[in-house]
């Protein structure tokens, strides 16, 4: 067959069947819908923000990019309602490793501010905001601005089981490369609209991972914190996922572990036999929504 008459779908198709290649497609953006479908009467963001470090006490936003989209009880995504990208310029020059990593140069955001009108626009109508990193994500845009401060977040990192999806990692690249598509990322709204293919992908009719993200959110998890745990105890918690809470962002200063909530009563028997060998111990607990989780 002549190379000039073979299609791209050919082309796809001949290289796949050798066994030899994968083929990755590129990311196109959805576009914005100019009429909202009925049926879909939820308001989701998918938020990602770059920053000149990791700190959000100390570093500040340099970038945010947003996709507002809808979806319904189900999980189900509806269309992309909305698009926001700002630069702002930092109080401080952009450290080179933070160049390097988001490609954002001083010279990009001299001058530059956000948007607040149109970040408030797409924000308060939320009923929930997502991003891949909510720990990181959400006390900067907390510090930021109080809209965020009043919403219902989720991580689509953590609380998706992506190894049951069959995706060898959590990184946004990972399971973009997995899902058969390749984007141009690291720069926020690109970062978002590759979030929204994976979420919304499905595969043999297995629901999508935002349908599991979406139950996810509506769940309560409670927080326990293995205070005044003897200090011989820690690679114990370690082992068992407890982290450890130095007490400067005013929780407890202790190991602490975020589970669902039917799985307490057996944490608790694990704290009293094993780490505090004390049948009676009672260590403090909080219940935490998805108004509460991710804060710093």
């Amino acid at each position: 067959m002549p190379v000039e008459t073979v299609s791209e779908a050919n082309l796809v198709d001949l290289l796949t069947e050798t066994g030899r290649y994968r083929i990755l497609r590129k990311l196109e953006p959805r576009p914005v819908a100019n009429v909202l479908r009925p049926g879909f009467p939820l308001r989701g963001v998918l938020l990602d923000t770059e920053t000149t470090g990791l700190d959000h006490r100390r570093n500040e936003i340099i970038e945010i990019g947003a996709i507002a989209f809808t979806y319904n009880e189900s999980g189900e995504i509806g269309d992309v309602s909305g698009v926001f990208g700002g630069l702002r310029q930092p109080s401080i020059a952009i450290p080179a490793e933070i160049t390097r990593l988001t490609g954002i140069t001083d010279a990009m955001v001299a001058g530059q501010e956000i948007d607040i009108e149109a970040l408030e626009a797409m924000v308060v109508p939320a009923d929930l905001i997502i991003a891949h990193n909510a720990a990181f994500d959400r006390p900067f845009c907390e510090s930021f601005h109080p809209a965020f401060g009043r919403k219902a977040w989720a991580c689509s990192n953590a609380e998706i089981d992506w190894s049951a999806r069959g995706y060898e990692g959590t990184k946004l690249g990972y399971l973009i490369g997995q899902a058969g598509y390749f984007h141009e990322g690291h720069r926020a709204v690109d970062d978002c609209f590759a979030l929204l293919e994976v979420l919304d992908r499905r595969v043999d009719g297995v629901s999508t991972a935002f349908s599991e993200l979406h139950a996810a959110s509506r769940a309560s998890r409670v927080r326990i914190y293995a205070e005044h745990s003897p200090f011989d105890m820690k690679d114990h918690l370690k082992a068992r996922g407890y982290r450890w809470a130095d007490g400067s962002d005013g929780r407890p200063k202790s190991w602490w572990i975020e589970i669902a909530e039917e799985g307490v009563e057996d944490e608790l028997q694990f704290l009293r036999s094993e780490i505090y060998r004390y049948p009676e111990a009672d260590p403090p607990m909080r219940r935490l929504t998805a108004f509460d989780r991710f804060r710093a």
